[in-house]
């Protein structure tokens, strides 16, 4: 594979996603667009590392690189892939975007040992000033589409995710909260504070 792709210039949570995964891993990204993160992967951690892509420009555009990405749909596809085929299942700021989340995580967690989540966290508190002083859908550094152009149709908060996890079963090894710039405040550890104050969330999970 060609090196295309500089750490420090890969989304903030793509880059704290490779540091949870174990060198020369078998990892699948779903929604990876342009296979930033799989590049990565390839070239620092020897991981066989793929992707599925529902956007085809993106699938192009990674193909002509050299990644081995897949044009597909997470809420249909995912369902072709045996149980166990990774140890690494990867869903980045595209949860809010699927028609089943609930579904969708549950195929991760069949077909890999791990899931590693990423999404913007619709509880933080800039999102519930937005939405208390002008009384329309909020935008944010990561929420930065206009309500009639977002892809998010499913948006949650991290006090949601945990209640969702508490639901399926699924064991959650790890998690995180941070802004926009990386910061991990004190509330890091504190889902209560986490959700009010973490721009985007990321978790680790097993299945049950």
């Amino acid at each position: 594979m060609p090196v295309r792709f500089v750490a420090k210039n890969m989304r903030l949570d793509l880059r704290l996603i490779a540091g949870m995964i174990a060198p020369g891993a078998r990892v699948l990204d779903i929604g990876c667009g342009d296979g930033s993160l799989i590049d990565h992967l390839y070239r620092t951690h020897g991981c066989d590392a793929r992707g599925l892509e529902l956007d085809m420009a993106e699938v192009t555009r990674a193909v002509a690189h050299g990644l081995p990405v897949m044009q597909g749909d997470a809420d249909t596809d995912l369902a072709q892939y045996p149980d166990g085929a990774f140890d690494f299942v990867v869903l980045s700021r595209t949860l809010q975007a699927v028609e089943r989340p609930r579904e969708v995580l549950r195929q991760m967690l069949r077909i890999g040992t791990h899931a590693l989540v990423s999404f913007p966290n619709f509880g933080h508190w800039k999102v519930r000033w937005q939405l208390l002083w002008s009384g329309r859908m909020p935008m944010t550094a990561v929420w930065s589409r206009p309500w009639h152009e977002t892809p998010n149709i499913h948006p949650c908060t991290i006090r949601d995710f945990f209640v969702l996890c508490a639901e399926e079963g699924y064991t959650v090894e790890e998690w995180l909260a941070v802004d926009e710039a990386g910061q991990r405040g004190a509330w890091r550890r504190a889902a209560s504070l986490a959700n009010v104050f973490g721009e985007q969330a990321l978790f680790k999970l097993t299945g049950r």
